[in-house]
């Protein structure tokens, strides 16, 4: 099954707190997870229900 997201796309990963929210770009998909790599070079493996295409879409789904 191929991800909602597609590498090289930018997308916004939400946190635990509203101001949480962090730009990053995705690297694959794979087994329900992305591996997505922050702007200073770090990076992590999330599920899909975490991005989100803007920042807006992040802030609001977490009120």
């Amino acid at each position: 099954m191929d991800g909602k997201y597609k590498p090289g796309q930018k997308v916004f990963l939400s946190g635990s707190a509203l101001h949480l929210v962090k730009e990053a770009t995705v690297i694959k998909y794979a087994g329900g997870f992305y591996t997505i790599r922050f702007e200073n070079g770090g990076g992590t493996k999330v599920r899909e229900s975490r991005l989100f295409p803007t920042k807006e879409e992040a802030v609001v789904t977490k009120r």
